[in-house]
């Protein structure tokens, strides 16, 4: 099985994997510089560096980046005991750089109006696949979005029945009105989306809530939204909007958004009536 077309397979199939390599080796390893391993998001592997000795850990480690995204090269010794499982002697150590295969993120955004459409382009020069559903063929239309992954227009109920969000996916709502944005916040919290922000006023946010609460939804599930959506940093038109809410994708995706205030307590900091989005 060739690993190169694995790696292929996987970004089509929209899944992880971590490539690993031996780059420098001291001593007696049953391996050589240059040997090769691909780890699946499920821990399956295809190839090898070398057996028992070393390539659980070099899963261990492989598992590790595919979490952080980032590539990391990890050091190991190995001993002079004979491996339960090969009986082989290792006694040296090696060097293993190990790297994210990740694919692209998919951003699916409700609502092509002017900041879904600068939304899109930010995007997609940040390295999201956007998906860009709208009610609206006059908006959700390929001249419009030509280089989107997906466009869809018509009934939100029917476009979002086909649509499929999985744990890596983003999700921004920015559609014309304050029903359409329940709706689809209604459909995106049951989804395993990593993301899910949708914009507005702080009253009308609230009104949302509340809403979805009076239906059944947990208050605890909508801990989940962004909202207000994107960073503060004074945005006021289409564009500034949109550059905001992808700086807050993106430090998301990169796992920088541990401190990044969202969802009830960003509209409780702020004054009634003022702008949600940036």
């Amino acid at each position: 099985m060739d690993i190169f077309e694995e790696i292929t397979k996987s970004k089509r199939e929209g899944k992880k994997a971590a490539l690993a390599t031996i780059v420098n080796v001291r001593g007696s390893i049953p391996s050589v510089v240059a040997a090769k391993m691909l780890v699946r998001d499920d821990g399956s592997i295809v190839g090898t560096v070398g057996g028992g000795c070393v390539e659980s850990d070099v899963r261990k480690g492989a598992m590790e980046v595919m979490r952080d995204e980032k590539p990391k090269t990890f050091s190991f010794n190995l001993d002079q005991t004979p491996d339960d499982d090969t009986g082989l002697v290792c006694g040296g150590s090696l060097q293993v750089f190990i790297e994210p295969i990740v694919p692209l993120p998919q951003l699916y955004i409700f609502g092509a109006g002017h900041i879904g459409i600068h939304l899109h382009k930010m995007a997609t020069l940040a390295g999201f696949e956007t998906i860009v559903s709208d009610d609206r063929e006059l908006y959700a239309n390929r001249e419009r979005f030509a280089d989107a992954h997906q466009v869809h227009a018509g009934e939100m109920a029917e476009i979002m029945a086909g649509l499929a969000p999985g744990e890596s996916s983003f999700i921004v709502i920015v559609t014309r009105g304050h029903r359409h944005d329940m709706q689809v916040l209604r459909w995106a919290i049951d989804t395993p989306a990593h993301y899910i922000g949708m914009i507005g006023w702080s009253r009308k946010v609230l009104s949302v809530y509340e809403q979805l609460e009076a239906q059944g939804v947990s208050a605890e599930s909508l801990k989940r939204v962004y909202a207000p959506i994107g960073l503060d940093i004074g945005a006021i038109t289409p564009e500034e909007i949109a550059i905001a809410i992808v700086a807050e994708l993106i430090a998301v995706r990169r796992h920088c958004a541990l401190n990044l205030p969202h969802s009830r307590n960003r509209i409780r900091d702020q004054d009634e009536g003022k702008p949600l989005s940036a």
